[in-house]
């Protein structure tokens, strides 16, 4: 399963071009551009079993890095301080990843 069977091509795109620039990531907004924000918890969980490359049932600062590259292959990198800032911004119980739970808090709130 890919993100696009979730959210439009387009939408990604969009998404994608916001935040070129490096350290221009932010996620909330993200989740809004690329159509996120609109879907389902079911939604969300299937987006962030994608997300979680090695399946371990979290999203890991290795697996942030290339957060954008999992919605384009193409797309860059996350910088240090933007995998960092948002790290801090999802990890509700500071164990240093993110878990569903706290994703879709992140995503739908």
């Amino acid at each position: 399963m890919s993100l696009s069977s979730f959210l439009s091509a387009d939408a990604i795109d969009s998404a994608l071009k916001d935040c070129q620039a490096p350290d221009s990531f932010n996620p909330k907004k993200f989740f809004q551009l690329c159509g996120l924000t609109k879907k389902s918890p079911q939604e969300v969980k299937n987006v962030f079993n994608i997300l979680d490359n090695d399946a371990s049932g979290f999203i890991e600062e290795d697996e942030l890095k290339f957060f954008l590259q999992r919605f384009s292959p193409g797309a860059r990198v996350l910088t240090d301080k933007e995998t960092k800032g948002f790290l801090s911004a999802a990890d509700d119980d500071s164990d240093g990843k993110i878990g569903e739970d706290e994703f879709q808090a992140m995503v739908l709130s």
